[in-house]
């Protein structure tokens, strides 16, 4: 059974919860093409990379120095995961796709139980999916019993690891303009309260415009470019998600004086307490997106703008805005490196004290996974060092 979710609400994930999906696999949903792999765009840049090593594999300079001779794909494995164990760099997958491309003809169409065979040859090397049995694989992985979400719904596995993005799909927005200020706002809650939780009512004041389902922010901070100091957007501080129960009225009190009766509403999902005055806007819809890695076309130099959320560092698996965006050409799936700023020294050696700074080193990868006009987020891949705003990064 194929589920599409087209709206991510929580509706639509108790939907898709219903039907057999794992809720993590339901926001997973949002925003990421999932319901339809076969669907998903394989570009002629992919393709024909993927021809070209299919023609003669590639160079075993560019294997991974532990690369397996096999390996089985497991649940909750990933292109990027077995493209790593392989390939010295994990986005580099469309050559790993390209190693076979008579039997890996879609490279979103992996699934657990194949097993992929690395052949070296004339000092090239391939893979192939074995048929047949090929003997206990090199790099067999036990898996202890947990909720994963790297399956399709097919059973084909997924490109990145989506559970790490999918509850930022909806989460990590970037505002043009300070817009929430004249957004339907909480005016009251149930029984007088300040703050509220999942199944609290709250009272709300503003133009709906016909949704149902709304996001709840809190203040709107303002992201600055670390470098020009440009307003780049507003990042929303997420507080979690409503849904419209009942319509407000105007209603007449002694002496024709008019009443407003504000709108009810539920909360479905709580990140932190709702509180009166908090902002909301509605869920958008979101587009099926193919989140699969690949380098920018151009070259590309950029600062991290903040961690997410209240941190002022952050690591492997957490989520940075940086100041490059759709007017810089950044797309969903872009890999970027990251470096870390080399130090200021003195050379004792020679006769004269000489001050000098040691070259940047690269330390770490980002994967952009949502894009705004002038500014996207990125997933932290991997790091030596912690990642603070004002970090440099570029194509890798």
């Amino acid at each position: 059974m194929s589920i599409r979710v087209r709206r991510c609400t929580p509706r639509a994930l108790r939907h898709a919860a219903r039907h057999g999906a794992a809720l993590l696999a339901a926001v997973g949903l949002c925003g990421v093409a999932l319901a339809q792999p076969s669907r998903m765009p394989i570009t002629p840049e992919w393709r024909d990379t993927a021809q070209r090593v299919a023609e003669a594999g590639v160079p075993l300079s560019d294997l991974a120095p532990n690369a397996p001779d096999s390996h089985t794909v497991q649940p909750g494995d990933t292109l990027w995961g077995i493209s790593s164990l392989f390939l010295k760099s994990a986005w580099r997958w469309p050559e790993l796709w390209g190693m076979n491309l008579q039997q890996i003809r879609n490279p979103h169409l992996i699934y657990p139980g194949q097993v992929l065979v690395l052949e070296k040859i004339d000092g090239r090397a391939r893979l192939r999916i074995a048929s047949g049995e090929v003997g206990q694989p090199t790099n067999t992985v036990h898996l202890s019993p947990r909720v994963r979400s790297g399956l399709l719904d097919n059973g084909a596995i997924a490109a990145i690891p989506v559970h790490l993005i999918g509850p930022f799909l909806n989460e990590a927005v970037v505002f043009e303009t300070n817009e929430l200020d004249s957004a339907p706002r909480i005016v009251a809650a149930q029984e007088g309260r300040v703050m509220l939780g999942r199944g609290d009512t709250a009272y709300v004041r503003g133009d709906l415009a016909g949704a149902r389902d709304f996001r709840v922010f809190r203040q709107l901070v303002a992201l600055n470019d670390p470098l020009t100091k440009e307003v780049l957007g507003y990042e929303g501080r997420y507080v979690g998600t409503a849904e419209h129960v009942r319509a407000g009225d105007t209603q007449l009190a002694g002496n024709n004086v008019a009443v407003v009766v504000p709108d009810t509403f539920r909360i479905t999902t709580a990140r932190m307490e709702v509180a009166v005055g908090d902002r909301l806007s509605p869920v958008p819809m979101q587009e099926l997106v193919a989140y699969v890695p690949h380098a920018p076309s151009a070259p590309i130099d950029g600062r991290i703008v903040g961690i997410y959320g209240d941190g002022l560092r952050a690591g492997q698996n957490q989520v940075v805005s940086i100041n490059k965006g759709k007017r810089d050409g950044l797309e969903r799936g872009h890999v970027l490196a990251l470096w870390r700023s080399g130090t200021h020294t003195v050379d004792r050696t020679g006769a004269v004290k000489q001050a000098m700074r040691l070259p940047d080193e690269r330390h770490g990868a980002l994967f952009v996974f949502r894009t705004f006009e002038r500014v996207s987020y990125a997933l932290i891949l991997n790091v030596q060092d912690p990642v603070r705003a004002g970090d440099r990064f570029t194509q890798p």
